[in-house]
């Protein structure tokens, strides 16, 4: 078994490459003895590797996965001849029945002895074989004094879960050939110690792949967005996590005498920090895509599905993407993530029994909806900012007095543009997400409706024509976006009106309400967007 090792050491240091030629399967290796494990392994070889794949995967076996199953084998092919020798020592099929009585009785005498120097030799068998095969594997878990006898591979690489997975299956393999030999499972212990923390390391190893392999899905953003506002990413990622525990399977599942792989309390903390790493992984994809200067991104091949409205021509063959409209594509990639694929990862988890899921879905929607509140928070800055900064010098162009104006005869031209460039606004989300048109049209009434209310306020008086026309602009504006006002919106148009004088009589209702209806008749086509429709009301 040394010898073993140490040839395969040898090899890999003479070998700058980290894979040993195609694993050997002696032709005199007894198949009465390996016959259940060579035909299982090729079986389940098949289904621990991708279908449709031939065997050339064979002749890339790492070193340290050639050598435990040659080292596998080589017990095998040996300690079962010895088993079946000890058993007819004891059983005394061994002696001729002609022998003597005394001759009988010092051999039942000698066979008590013998009882447990070959108890030792067994059990001395599959400590080498499991010392052998964890200082090739799991290096860390012998002690510094025995990495010489045991060790000395000095591969900084570690294997695959792929690989670690095949390796489980073939110690597997050997634990059911010797206990079919009816070697006493106490004998066999570390064998089943070995597998649990292989199984575990595997569960490990593999998150960690997963975690990386969801890092680079960032590169494979198209930005093509379907009907929904989505690109094809919260279902990349999604699929990324059922293929890793997918190949899981097999090592999660507990074999007759094994222990679940979660059943120590710290394996499950590490499991449950590597699943919420994942998750936060893809978040921070989120935020660098949505961060990414323009320049950085190739948007020559880009297009929107067809079916999403082309409302102003801004979807051509030359589209490209604004970083307004990065933002808000990763928005509703969020608003997804929250509403559906972080609940089917769930429920993934749960499928494979993975503990902790509460705190996975507690933190990973705590720093989901962080990372949406702060992308939302600086798309609104960018729209409403140059909207709520053009009303001031908008209401006061041509030096516009409160105290001494003309009778109001519709809304003035400041108005209509920061209406046109909501409308603006509403086209740009509505052609990305229809989803989030109310959240962001509500946000920027908020942020205009504000400002208006406290321009109104640090007006020190009104002429009776002021107050009219301000009134006007007042209701005119509250009225056009009334589908998308909220309590803070409502209270600052409130606050606005209370700031003016009361009207002085029914003739100045009256036409307050003609310029009012004037105004939006002349502006019909433009207000269209702002009328009530199945898609757009507020979801409250």
């Amino acid at each position: 078994m040394h010898n073993c090792k140490e040839g395969y050491v040898k090899d890999l240091k003479g070998n700058p490459g980290l894979h040993s030629p195609m694993l050997d399967f002696d032709n005199d290796v007894r198949p009465s003895v390996l016959g259940h494990l060579s035909q299982t392994a090729s079986l389940k070889r098949g289904s621990s590797f991708q279908s449709g794949r031939d065997d050339t995967w064979r002749y890339k076996t790492p070193y340290r996965v050639a050598f435990v199953e040659k080292l596998t084998k080589l017990v095998l092919s040996q300690l079962p001849n010895f088993w079946k020798l000890w058993i007819s020592y004891v059983n005394g099929s061994l002696f001729s029945e002609t022998a003597e009585k005394s001759g009988q009785v010092e051999r039942s005498k000698n066979v008590r002895q013998r009882q447990n120097d070959f108890k030792k030799m067994i059990q001395e068998v599959m400590h080498s074989l499991v010392k052998l095969i964890r200082g090739a594997l799991l290096p860390l878990s012998i002690r510094e004094g025995e990495m010489r006898q045991y060790g000395g591979w000095e591969v900084k690489s570690e294997l695959s879960g792929q690989w670690l997975a095949h390796v489980i299956q073939t110690i597997r393999l050997t634990y059911e050939s010797l206990t079919a030999l009816e070697i006493p499972n106490d004998m066999l212990q570390t064998i089943q110690d070995l597998i649990l923390d292989l199984r575990v390391r595997c569960v490990m190893v593999t998150l960690q792949h997963t975690a990386e392999e969801i890092k680079r899905l960032a590169e494979k953003e198209d930005w093509i967005v379907d009907n929904e506002g989505l690109t094809s990413l919260p279902c990349q990622f999604e699929q990324c996590i059922v293929h890793s525990l997918q190949s899981l399977k097999v090592v999660l599942e507990c074999k007759p005498g094994e222990a679940s792989v979660f059943q120590q309390p710290k394996t499950q903390e590490e499991v449950c920090q590597l699943s919420i790493n994942i998750m936060q992984v893809f978040i921070y994809c989120l935020e660098q895509l949505s961060t990414k200067p323009d320049a950085d991104i190739d948007t020559t091949h880009l297009s929107v599905d067809v079916s999403s409205p082309d409302l102003f021509g801004s979807i051509h063959e030359d589209f490209s993407l604004t970083s307004e409209q990065r933002l808000l594509i990763v928005l509703s990639n969020c608003r997804h993530l929250e509403r559906r694929t972080f609940l089917n990862i769930t429920e993934h988890f749960e499928k494979h029994n993975f503990q902790g899921i509460e705190k996975i879905t507690q933190v990973s929607m705590a720093s989901l909806k962080e990372l949406d509140q702060r992308l939302f928070e600086n798309y609104i800055e960018l729209k409403a900012d140059p909207i709520v900064g053009s009303l001031e010098p908008g209401i006061y162009a041509g030096y516009f007095d409160w105290k001494d104006c003309l009778p109001p005869t519709g809304v003035r031209n400041y108005l209509k543009e920061a209406l046109v460039n909501i409308i603006a606004v509403h086209a740009e989300v509505f052609t990305i997400s229809k989803e989030l048109v109310p959240r962001v049209l509500s946000k920027v009434v908020e942020a205009v409706s504000e400002e208006l209310s406290r321009l109104m306020q640090c007006v020190s008086s009104f002429s009776k024509n002021g107050a009219l026309q301000a009134r006007l602009e007042i209701c005119a504006l509250r009225d056009t976006v009334a589908i998308y006002l909220t309590p803070e919106s409502k209270s600052s148009f409130k606050q606005a009106l209370e700031a003016l004088p009361q009207l002085a009589s029914g003739a100045d209702k009256k036409l307050l309400e003609e310029l009012l209806n004037k105004f939006k008749s002349s502006m019909h086509l433009q207000l269209t967007c702002f009328q009530a429709t199945s898609s757009t009301m507020m979801k409250t």
